[in-house]
C-alpha cells in the first residue's frame, strides 16, 4: 500500500522530461533542471555560505550554470562566492586547517576561476593547500573517537571524498603544480585501503560500521555516502591527465562501483538510503540516487560504461528522479543531515540533493536526443 501511495503522488504531483512516446528530450531535460535551480535560488541557503552541504550545491548549480541561457545562475554563484570571500569555511572552534568539510565549496571557486580568471577565486584556496602539504596530517585514519575534531584531519569518512581530493585534483589541473595531484592520491588511496570492501565494491561509512548490520544481517553502507564517492570520481577523472601513471586505479575504481550500484537499483528507478537493506528503508533517497545517475551517465558519455548495459538503468533513475520533483521545482525524498542509513519522507529536501539532481541533469542532457 506505501508503494503504491507513493506511484499515485509522483504521478498526479511531477514534472515529466519524457516527451512524446517515452523518449528522452533536451528540452524537457532542461525544463526540469530550470525548475529545479530556480526554486533552490529562491530559498535562503540554511547553512553557512561555504558550508560542505552548500559545496555539493554549489557544484551542480555551476555545471548547470554553464549550459543555461540566462545568467542568473552565474550570477548567483558569484554573490555567494564573493560573500564567502572566496575562501573556506572556518570551524566554530580551533584551527582544524584539514578538514575537508571546510574546502568543498572549492570545485565551485575553481570551476569559476576557469570562467573568469580572476585570481581572487582561487588564491584564498591555493594558499590553504599550500598551508596544508608545509605540515601534512599523519594521524592513523584508525580510530573510534570519530567525533573528535582532529579525527577529521585525514579523509577518514567516505563522503570526504567527495569534497575534498575533487578541489586537490582541479588545483593541480589549474596551476599544474603536481603537488597537489601527488598529496590528492596519496590521500585517496589511504582512504580507500581503509574504508573500501573489495567484496561488496562499496565504501563504509566511517570506521564505526565496519562490524555494524542491518536488520537484515547485510553490512552496513550508506547510499548516501557512496554517492558521494560515486560521484566524485568524474570530476577526478576529467582532471587527470592521459598519461597519468594512476589513473587507470581511479578507472577501476569507478567501473567496479558502477556495477555494483548499477545492480542496487530498486524498480521504480531509485536507491534507497541503505545500499544493501532496502526493505528496511523503503522509501527512495534522492541524493544518492542522483548521485549515481550522475556517474552513470558521465561513464556512459565518456566512454567508460557499455551504453546497452547501463542505459536502461540511467533512464529508469532519471524518469524516477523527475517524479520526485514537485510542480514547484522542490526536489522531494531527501535524507537530512546524517551519518547512516536514515527514512525519508516526500517533503524533505537539502541543498546538497539539489546539486547531485543538477549535475545529474547536465549529464542526462547530453545523452538526450
Amino acid at each position: 500500500m506505501k508503494h503504491l501511495f507513493i506511484g499515485v503522488f509522483f504521478l498526479t504531483l511531477t514534472i515529466s522530461t519524457f516527451g512524446k512516446n517515452n523518449k528522452l528530450e533536451k528540452k524537457d531535460v532542461m525544463e526540469v533542471m530550470t525548475s529545479v535551480a530556480d526554486w533552490q535560488c529562491g530559498q535562503k541557503l540554511r547553512h553557512r555560505i561555504n558550508d560542505w552541504t552548500n559545496g555539493a550545491l554549489y557544484a551542480g548549480m555551476m555545471e548547470f550554470a554553464k549550459m543555461a541561457e540566462s545568467d542568473k545562475y552565474i550570477n548567483w554563484l558569484i554573490e555567494k562566492g564573493d560573500e564567502a570571500k572566496w575562501a573556506k569555511m572556518p570551524r566554530w572552534s580551533g584551527d582544524a586547517k584539514y578538514h575537508a568539510d571546510d574546502y568543498a565549496v572549492g570545485i565551485m571557486y575553481l570551476e569559476m576561476y576557469r570562467l573568469k580568471k580572476d585570481k581572487k577565486m582561487i588564491d584564498p584556496m591555493r594558499a590553504h593547500f599550500d598551508r596544508i602539504l608545509s605540515a601534512p596530517s599523519t594521524r592513523s585514519l584508525d580510530h573510534n573517537w570519530f567525533r573528535h575534531e582532529s579525527a577529521a584531519e585525514r579523509w577518514s569518512w567516505c563522503d570526504a571524498l567527495f569534497m575534498a581530493p575533487t578541489v586537490w585534483a582541479k588545483m593541480y589541473r589549474i596551476t599544474n603544480e603536481v603537488k597537489y595531484l601527488d598529496f590528492m592520491y596519496k590521500e585517496y588511496k589511504a582512504t580507500t585501503d581503509f574504508l573500501y570492501d573489495h567484496a561488496e565494491h562499496l565504501y563504509y561509512r566511517d570506521s564505526r560500521y565496519f562490524h555494524q548490520k542491518e536488520p537484515n544481517g547485510k553490512k552496513m553502507f550508506w547510499g548516501r555516502g557512496n554517492g558521494w564517492v560515486f560521484g566524485g570520481l568524474p570530476i577526478i577523472l576529467k582532471e587527470l591527465p592521459d598519461n597519468y601513471t594512476e589513473k587507470m586505479w581511479f578507472e577501476k575504481m569507478f567501473t567496479d562501483m558502477a556495477a555494483k550500484i548499477a545492480s542496487l537499483q530498486d524498480k521504480d528507478g531509485y536507491w534507497h538510503a541503505s545500499m544493501l537493506d532496502q526493505e528496511s528503508y523503503p522509501n527512495p533517497e534522492t541524493s544518492s540516487s542522483s548521485f549515481f545517475v550522475y556517474g552513470l551517465a558521465w561513464g556512459i558519455n565518456h566512454g567508460y560504461l557499455d551504453k546497452d548495459k547501463y542505459l536502461p538503468v540511467v533512464l529508469k533513475g532519471w524518469k524516477a528522479l523527475t517524479e520526485a520533483v514537485y510542480p514547484d521545482g522542490k526536489l522531494g525524498w531527501v535524507q537530512p543531515i546524517g551519518e547512516n542509513p536514515k527514512n525519508t519522507t516526500k517533503e524533505m529536501t537539502e541543498v546538497y540533493g539539489v546539486g547531485a539532481f543538477l549535475m545529474a541533469g547536465t549529464e542526462i542532457h547530453k545523452l538526450a536526443e
